[in-house]
This record gives structure tokens, sequence and C-alpha cells, in this order.
């Protein structure tokens, strides 16, 4: 092979790859403060109680267990085992959904300035309107991110990026570099 010649595989990036540090929802789970899964499941107990009630089932199901065992716990036992059982790879996507559907309904505002901050369009409530972008602009990033950063709770708004971070295969790398290095975005 001539010098300076480089086999057409190893040139292109046929396939996204997944960035070991775009993570899935039971790990994000695994590494977020027990005091944010607090706050997501209080506010499921306060404003849709049949989707804690449906995630308690369908959790207590993919564990073999009848939900009135789980039910019969004491509120922070309830907590601590939903907890427990996020952070369990064949959970993924029901912490998925509840990480989706808790930033959805209960952090519009925050998913809208972000959007707004990103130039994604949206819908005022934080649902993108049209394709998810195929990347993001790393000044407006930064610039939103710092903005965001200072309006709402960090671990909050760190919990969104990373759920962000998952809608693209592999992720977005300027973001999946951001959650990375800035000492700010840490989810415990």
């Amino acid at each position: 092979m001539k010098e300076g010649c480089v086999p057409a595989a190893e040139r292109f990036d046929f396939a996204p790859h997944p960035s070991p540090l775009v993570l899935k929802s039971h790990e994000i789970f695994s590494a977020v403060d027990p005091a944010v899964v607090t706050e997501i499941l209080d506010w499921f107990r306060a404003n849709d109680r049949n989707v804690y009630k449906t995630a308690v089932s369908t959790l207590a199901g993919r564990r073999k267990l009848r939900p009135v065992f789980i039910q019969q716990k004491s509120l922070a036992e309830q907590y601590a085992w939903i907890h427990k059982t996020l952070q369990v790879k064949a959970c993924d996507d029901i912490g998925e959904q509840i990480l989706q559907a808790y930033l959805m309904a209960g952090q519009q505002s925050m998913l809208g300035m972000f959007c707004d901050g990103m130039g994604i369009p949206h819908d005022g409530k934080g649902s993108v309107v049209g394709d998810l972008p195929k990347g993001l602009d790393k000044e407006r990033l930064d610039a939103t991110v710092d903005k965001l950063a200072d309006v709402f709770d960090p671990k909050i708004f760190t919990l969104y990026l990373h759920c962000f971070n998952m809608q693209l295969a592999g992720g977005y790398p300027t973001l999946t570099e951001k959650l990375a290095s800035d000492e700010r975005l840490k989810l415990a």
C-alpha cells in the first residue's frame, strides 16, 4: 500500500458508534442524586398518579413481583426500590419513559428555553416540531448551557441534557463533550 493511503473502511465512519459517554437511562439512574429521583416521583404522585402506579406495576412485573408487595412499603421504601430497580439494564425502556414523561410534562419551560437557545423549532412546550437537528452548534450550546445552568436546578438540567443526547444514535458529539467537560453538569 502506498504511503499516505488509508483504506476506505478506515477513512469513513459508516455507522454511528455509541459513545461510552452517552448514557442509557439505567446508567443515568445509577449516577443521579437520589434526591432528583425523589423529586421526579413526588412530581408524578402530585400531578399524574396513574404514571406512578403504572411504573410501580410495570417495574414489579419485570422483577417478578406483585405490585401490592411494593405498594405496602412506606413511601421512602417505595422510592428506594423504584430507584434501585431503574438502575437495572432490563428496565432501561421504563426508565427512559419515566424521564421523558417527567421532562415533557414537568419541565416544559426548561425544554422550551433550551430549544429557543439552540434555534430548534418547538411547540412552545418543549416538543420539537419536525426532525431533531443532526448536529448542535458548539457556540450556541455553550451560550445556552451558560444561561440555563443558572436558571434551573443544575442536576435536573443535566438530566435533561443526557436525555436529549440519547435522542440521536451515538449522541451529539458537542453535547457529549460538554457533558463530560463542564463541572456544572453533574448528575450527583
